[in-house]
């Protein structure tokens, strides 16, 4: 067992091994959020702003630049720099918020999350700061000056990297043991001169104490200062005790976490020394702005070196809960420090040599590093206690005298955890079904840290009473797809292949609050009562003809084929979960035949073949949402979308070992489909056998699937060569048009951002590629195999003459999907279209960043720009197809999910993948 899956498993089984404890739960934006919202209106992004956010104490949480907190974000360690130039200090990330970006909210920065082991044992940041002033205004006044058809104007646009005048600014932490943490900035000057940089690395503690809890204030204060080092003592009534060691000369300067109420509105702060007070004396000079008796809660490490063009300066800092050193500060460093250093990264890269399959090539394995370094990064310390949030609105549960800007029936929500996010700064926030594909892939490398993520979405403080899983802090009560039970299910056999036992208690916990989830589904969003369900946007933003979550012009409602789909596998996932528990324990027996029954009726509305009009569209071979009018007529709406291709993601296949267990369930679902022939007669069979006498729970039969797929491979319409489309190109010439009360609604192919500003207008489902839908579509494409076998070819691409399995066809996808961030054989990477710094340069080409979508045709990066959360699953399809064989599929079914072989034989896929 390599060093980090020691630590793993001693973090697992001793509470006293908290190997967790200090990580990167700093959140990279805090400022425009819901939790820090407190106007009138619900204006986040202008209540709380970027220029307040340097001046004024956040309430629920903190930011900073390549940070690490303790679990419960007491204290918090991060880096500040100044270029001599900026006006001032670079303490945050800086980007527009959603009114002034043409196309949303949008980080205007460069920085790469390198590594990251899951314990946090190792970790490695990278920031580019750029030596010429930084272009705030222009960033700002040019975005805002340009339309929805335009591109966005990127830091990289405003000339600020030319000639490489900047730092590459690198950030390592390495622990020596759970509390003790070695800290190395290393500054690169890429430019072509001497250049001088201010470094101030800065400890500080949340503000807890000036909300009104007569909470103690803990106190920082100089313990050591000298030409060879410096300490900093932390004190905190929970913490404890912490000293952060500095070696080299450094000044210390020290302030309050505290709002600057002069600054902002004009009033006397109530304390001399205040959250900028740093930045004032740095930038400005002023030295009455930090506090001469060297103590506070906010402290900073001063050092200004001169960089020369192309050397490097190092400073090594240390934090710990040793007594202090009594022989000087340099004892904290020296050769054991490096040593430890040193250590920590080649345990990183033992790790990942056995998590990284050896199959791939070395540009592959970096992406796939990253990718995981980047999820690993994404953690973060997330505290919103809502009712209290309500309370200090004026909102009262009880009383309709004044409502809460938002979420007003989420009282019970207290969340104070740490949460793996989608982008700590255009997201730094959860998303319920965000979290369920992080999951996927966090497991890869920490299965019990993803047991722990599922856990929390279905805990008391975080479920609805009702048991509707929150959506996100914008709006808990939005409704995001039900794929938590899928999730679950891949979590719990992934812990079971490769233990030999999975953690059963662990999936009953689950079951139950999950049957609340699925209940409330069913009472909620299946108006009609007919198994065909609504469901608003969820999840896919702009996809429809219309904002799907608001009232529609038409009057009436949507039957969903997407919300219909969701439901469809939320009943085989729990027909999964409750098929394992009743293995051991009989009294679930009767629930999976529930579940078996309700996805048979469902499937069934789903193909509905009467008079009336359903979802499947028999001429086109597709589905689409149906509009019910009020006076009773009904209409498809007849866009070609990710809509109407998640119906093929309703497919799950069985063993049948839970029948061959107890015979008389095989019995009565006998009974139920001879009595009940309606149900079959347009969705696959149940009772028929596949390869291995596998079962099949599909909504597609194998005809409907073949012409599915035969639109989905098709390059006209959905295949990228970067991975399927979210709307199908023939919409480029062929827009769907919808007319209704004097208005035009229209949906074209747009491959890249979008041109409406329907959810704020940061996202686009019409057009470009999405990772977790296209990850469901190989899934789904592996169900199918598992029960056709080889016996099943498609043509891939439509129109090819070529012939592949379904293996094949979603070993196709997946490749398609990697190639978005591998070289090509010119050498560029995809993913940066045109952005030549990227593609050419050798100290950007081999960064990766892992958008949050891609363009439809060319595979360009759009959107969040570190949304490694869902993206980031790249890994596990990267991981998937090098380490299985079709062979190994067919022969072991779902039981090899979790297991971790490292090579696949080369030409497996191949031979077994293709058909000529």
């Amino acid at each position: 067992m390599d060093a980090e899956r020691a630590r793993l498993t001693e973090a697992r089984v001793s509470k006293s091994a908290a190997w967790r404890k200090w990580g990167p739960y700093l959140s990279e934006r805090q400022w425009g959020t819901v939790r820090e919202d407190y106007s009138e209106g619900g204006d986040a992004w202008n209540y709380f702003t970027h220029d307040q956010a340097r001046s004024r104490a956040y309430r629920w949480g903190e930011d900073g630049l390549a940070g690490i907190s303790d679990d419960q974000q007491r204290l918090c360690f991060a880096l500040a720099l100044w270029n001599g130039r900026d006006p001032i200090l670079k303490e945050r990330l800086f980007g527009l918020n959603n009114s002034e970006g043409n196309h949303g909210e949008d980080v205007k920065e460069y920085y790469f999350y390198l590594d990251s082991t899951p314990t946090h044992s190792y970790m490695k940041y990278l920031y580019k700061y750029p030596q010429p002033p930084y272009p705030y205004s222009d960033l700002v006044d040019t975005n805002r000056h340009r339309g929805k058809h335009e591109f966005e104007y990127e830091l990289i646009d405003t000339g600020v990297f030319d000639d490489n005048r900047y730092f590459d600014v690198f950030v390592e932490y390495a622990k020596a043991s759970p509390e003790d943490i070695l800290v190395q900035l290393t500054v690169d000057n890429r430019g072509p001169e001497p250049a001088t940089l201010h470094a101030l690395p800065t400890l500080w503690f949340r503000n807890t104490w000036s909300w009104g809890d007569a909470a103690p204030r803990p106190a920082l204060r100089q313990a050591a200062a000298g030409p060879a080092g410096s300490a900093i003592t932390a004190s905190h009534p929970d913490l404890g005790e912490r000293v952060l060691y500095a070696e080299g000369a450094a000044s210390l300067l020290f302030t309050e976490n505290e709002t600057n109420t002069r600054r902002l509105v004009g009033v006397a702060s109530r304390t001399p020394y205040v959250k900028d007070g740093i930045n004032d004396y740095v930038v400005h000079g002023r030295e009455a702005s930090v506090n001469p008796e060297k103590t506070g809660t906010k402290a900073s490490l001063y050092y200004t070196f001169e960089v020369p063009a192309g050397g490097s300066r190092t400073v090594r800092l240390r934090l710990t809960d040793a007594a202090p050193v009594t022989n000087g500060v340099g004892a904290a460093f020296g050769d054991a420090f490096d040593g430890v250093m040193q250590a920590c990264r080649l345990e990183a890269d033992e790790f990942y040599a056995s998590v990284v399959p050896s199959s791939l090539d070395k540009d592959a394995a970096n992406v796939m590093r990253q990718a995981l370094a980047g999820m690993l990064w994404s953690k973060q310390f997330y505290h919103y206690d809502v009712d209290r949030w309500l309370s200090e609105h004026g909102a009262d549960p009880f009383s309709q005298r004044r409502q809460a800007p938002r979420n007003g029936h989420w009282h019970h929500m207290h969340n104070a955890h740490i949460l793996s996010m989608p982008d700590k700064w255009e997201y730094p926030w959860y998303a319920a079904w965000d979290l369920a594909f992080h999951v996927l892939a966090l497991s890869l490398v920490d299965e019990n840290f993803g047991k722990q993520q599922l856990d929390l979405m279905l805990h008391e403080s975080y479920l609805h009473p009702s048991g509707q899983l929150p959506a996100y802090e914008w709006n808990f009560g939005d409704v995001n797809p039900p794929v938590h039970a899928w999730s679950t299910i891949y979590t719990y056999r992934l812990e079971k292949a490769r233990h030999g036992r999975g953690d059963l208690d662990w999936l009953e916990r689950a079951f139950h609050k999950l049957l609340l989830n699925f209940t409330w589904w069913v009472n909620r969003k299946d108006r009609a009562g007919n198994n065909a369900f609504e469901g608003g946007f969820l999840g896919l933003d702009n996809i429809g003809v219309f904002d799907r979550s608001a009232p529609l012009p038409t009057g009436g409602y949507l039957e969903q084929a997407d919300g219909t789909a969701w439901m469809a596998l939320f009943c085989q996932n729990m027909l999964e979960i409750t098929g394992e528990l009743a293995m051991e324990r009989p009294g679930y027996v009767d629930l999976a035949l529930k579940f078996a029954e309700h996805f048979l009726w469902i499937g069934s509305a789903m193909m509905h073949a009467g008079q009336n009009v359903g979802m499947w569209d028999e001429e086109d071979g597709f589905f689409y949402d149906v509009l019910r009018l009020p006076d009773g007529s009904a209409q498809r709406l007849k866009v070609r979308s990710m809509v109407g291709l998640l119906p093929l993601c309703a497919v799950t296949e069985f063993d049948g070992k839970l029948m061959e267990k107890y015979p008389p369930l095989r019995e009565r679902m006998r009974d139920f489909l001879t009595k009940r022939p309606e149900l079959t007669a347009f969705i696959h069979n149940p009772g028929e056998l596949g390869h291995g006498g596998r079962r099949l729970a599909a909504v597609l039969n194998e005809r409907n699937l073949r012409r599915v797929l035969a639109t989905m491979l098709d390059e006209k319409e959905f295949l990228s060569p970067y991975g399927i489309r979210s709307l199908s190109r023939y919409h480029a010439e062929h827009p769907f048009v919808f007319r209704a009360g004097g208005q035009e609604y229209r949906v074209s192919y747009l491959p890249a951002e979008s041109d409406t500003g329907m959810f704020g207008g940061n996202s686009n489902w019409r057009g470009p590629i999405w990772m977790p839908v296209n990850m469901l579509i190989v899934r789904a494409l592996l169900q199918y195999y598992l029960y056709y076998g080889d016996r099943f070819t498609i043509e891939c691409p439509t129109g090819s003459g070529r012939q592949m399995t379904l293996h094949g066809v979603a070993a196709e996808i997946s490749r398609r999907l990697g190639n978005l961030f591998l070289r090509d054989a010119s050498g560029r990477r995809p993913v940066y279209g045109a952005t030549r710094k990227f593609q050419e340069d050798p100290h950007w080409r081999d960064l990766i960043l892992f958008y949050e979508y891609f363009h439809g045709d060319n595979g360009a990066g759009l959107g969040a720009s570190h949304q490694t959360g869902w993206t980031g699953v790249v890994a596990l399809a990267m991981h998937l197809f090098a380490t299985r064989t079709p062979e190994q599929m067919l022969e072991r079914g779902k039981s090899l999910v979790g297991e971790t072989a490292h090579q696949a034989p080369p030409t497996a896929a191949s031979t077994r993948g293709r058909r000529s």
